[in-house]
């Protein structure tokens, strides 16, 4: 520019100069947000009440605590307690269930619908965006019976670690016992940016101060990745983050997040560091002219209105989701999250993969970092120029480190190349056994330990996903599992086959009088007899690709029989294990139970959500005014954010690909 030029707009700013200045103004009045506490809200000149809380406060302006973050789940169905206040009913211990219902004796069996690995790294940042439960209830262990013919896995401490979650104040006493949500319910990239100031301001560039007013337009990531504990100097001092696995014995190198999760695997680290990134990306499109904290507040805008545009247009269809058209924002929708949802529902922990396999150029590695992230127990498959990680989950727990090694690229490329698990009954042993567990000391080949029947003799404790998940329904009080489907408008099931699509409820050639032996301590009848893959083939059991390509298993007794052998009534049978023993609704992932629980609060988190993208006039002025469009699909969030390319991964990242 010009001496000329310049004196020339100091002395009147030309019309698109200032229309331009207008819209800023504009702007600042209806996108930026509190992100404070109320005492330094009161301080601030501008109006807040239109745009986005941080803690999803006064998103409804006649109910303002609807959704916001510390307050009850709401609840669909009444609490069901042993004693009316908040004993958990008693019933099957839950590990005896799981090593009968939701064992999957190392047999992988994949998504009907071709789901990637998005399916579920999705479904869990969503669930790091608008659930996550207040804990510190009093602890109550989970029997283990070391001895049960179905055990398979040594377990030195004795029983399997659980605690209750925390109790609502003023509840639990006279009145059912109730539990909280201690983030907001909205789909509104709080895991990106969190839920108080505090935090915000250590992951925004610029002073620590509680006060992220003042500091940069863009998130902290140094050289691009999620910056660590210590990134600030004093580990100590940063915002909280959960540390299990590897990180017991590394806190410092756990990385810090909108949400406390974010460590968990390198799939959901990934996922936070991506659109960290897209943060950074929005902002540096902006003029610089806005000011720091009106680019903040447009980027985060238009990031949470992304996450929702995936959601809705890409997630859930990709998982068979089907909701009414749109009609606008219903301010007599209460969008707070659902107990049932939360405590039941949202729970399919049996998408999760035991691996992620991501891939790159044998170029972009040096040999010494091939063999340290070999070293870790990660398999290293060289062909030419490429190489593969095939990375087990065990390894893939808290190792933030690890995304580093391998590359963000290569790990978003790697999740939408393969598909998920199939959302059944079963839970992968490195859920259902050895959930975030270390491998003992001494184990001479970490690779041994990457998944299989070689799992039991890698570690010497065990963590039952799958029984955790029986317990904490127990826990919050959730209805029987056809006290459930009532509460979401489906009729009840009255026989064992009803629920789970099979001819027959009884175990094959068994009479009592004949053999006394009791076929529910019989390890032979969890056994697969036969295997097909998506089109219905064959597979040979044993070979590769019961590996691989396996999506429907029949074992020698059926579901049915197995479920009746447990829980001897329907009326017994907890929630979670009868919803995800339902056949599937043709075209989704789900049976019928928890494809209603889905319909109904997603639809509530649309549709009770001021801010939605589809009711959202300010995503339209800020596309018009800077060229920033929030409706963009996961595929082209991912190559605006690495080193891949159109072409690299698929358009639709949902969809893994024929063979995958």
């Amino acid at each position: 520019m010009s001496t000329k030029h310049a004196r020339r707009r100091r002395r009147a700013p030309s019309r698109g100069r200032r229309h331009l200045v207008r819209i800023a103004s504009v702007l600042a009045l209806l996108l930026l947000s509190s992100v404070a506490t109320d005492s330094h809200a009161q301080a601030q000149t501008l109006d807040f009440g239109t745009a986005r809380s941080l803690d999803g406060s006064n998103n409804n302006r006649n109910n303002p605590t609807w959704g916001r973050a510390n307050v009850q789940y709401r609840r669909q169905a009444a609490a069901r307690y042993a004693d009316g206040i908040g004993a958990p009913v008693s019933g099957q211990t839950p590990r005896y269930t799981s090593n009968r219902i939701i064992n999957d004796v190392n047999q992988n069996l994949f998504s009907e619908n071709r789901v990637s690995q998005w399916g579920f790294t999705w479904g869990q940042f969503l669930d790091h965006t608008f659930g996550l439960r207040a804990q510190g209830g009093a602890n109550a262990p989970l029997a283990f019976n070391a001895n049960d013919p179905l055990e398979s896995f040594r377990n030195d401490f004795g029983n399997i670690s659980f605690q209750r979650s925390g109790v609502a104040p003023g509840t639990g006493v006279t009145t059912p016992r109730q539990q909280i949500n201690t983030i907001d319910s909205y789909i509104d990239a709080s895991a990106v940016y969190g839920n108080s100031a505090d935090r915000l301001d250590w992951m925004r560039q610029g002073t620590r101060d509680g006060n992220p007013d003042n500091n940069s337009a863009l998130m902290l990531l140094p050289d691009g990745y999620l910056p660590k504990a210590s990134a600030r100097g004093n580990p100590a001092a940063a915002p909280p983050a959960d540390r299990d696995g590897l990180l017991r014995v590394n806190p410092d190198d756990a990385t810090i997040a909108g949400d406390v999760r974010s460590n968990e695997n390198i799939a959901l680290t990934a996922t936070h560091t991506l659109f960290a990134r897209e943060h950074n990306r929005i902002v540096n499109r902006l003029p610089s002219f806005l000011g720091d904290n009106l680019r903040f507040e447009i980027a985060r805008k238009v990031v949470g209105a992304e996450q929702q545009f995936i959601t809705y247009t890409e997630f859930l269809p990709a998982v068979g989701i089907q909701l009414p058209a749109y009609q606008g924002y219903n301010p007599n929708v209460d969008a707070t999250l659902s107990n049932e949802f939360a405590t039941v529902g949202y729970r399919a922990h049996s998408m999760i993969h035991g691996e992620v396999e991501p891939g790159g150029e044998v170029a972009d590695y040096t040999q010494a970092e091939l063999d340290a992230i070999e070293a870790q127990g990660v398999e290293v498959v060289v062909e030419g120029d490429e190489v593969e990680f095939v990375v087990p989950l065990n390894v893939a727990f808290f190792n933030p480190n690890l995304l580093r090694q391998i590359g963000l690229g290569a790990v978003l490329k790697g999740i939408g190349g393969e598909s998920q698990y199939k959302n059944d009954e079963q839970i992968d042993n490195q859920l259902r056994s050895v959930l975030f567990q270390v491998p003992k000391p001494g184990v001479p080949d970490p690779s041994v330990c990457l998944d299989g029947p070689s799992l039991p003799d890698c570690f010497q404790g065990v963590l039952d996903l799958g029984a955790i998940d029986i317990q904490r329904a127990r826990d919050h009080g959730m209805p029987t599992y056809n006290g459930l489907r009532a509460a979401y408008g489906l009729p009840a099931k009255t026989s064992f086959t009803s629920i789970t699509g099979e001819s027959t409820s009884n175990f094959p050639l068994f009479d009592p009088q004949v053999n006394p032996f009791d076929p529910l301590n019989d390890p032979d009848i969890l056994d697969f007899v036969q295997l097909r893959d998506i089109d219905g083939n064959i597979i040979p059991l044993g070979s590769e690709a019961a590996d691989t390509d396996a999506v429907t298993g029949i074992r020698r007794t059926t579901l049915a029989a197995r479920l009746r052998g447990v829980y001897g009534s329907i009326g017994n049978i907890d929630p979670f294990v009868g919803m995800i023993s339902e056949r599937h609704v043709a075209g989704t992932e789900f049976g019928e139970l928890q494809l209603a629980i889905w319909r109904r609060e997603f639809q509530r988190l649309r549709d009770g959500d001021r801010f939605f993208y589809a009711n959202d006039p300010d995503l339209t002025l800020i596309r018009n005014t800077f060229g920033i469009d929030f409706r963009r699909t996961l595929s082209q969030v991912i190559v605006d954010n690495t080193e891949l390319v159109t072409g690299d991964i698929a358009a639709n990242v949902f969809k893994a690909p024929a063979g995958g």
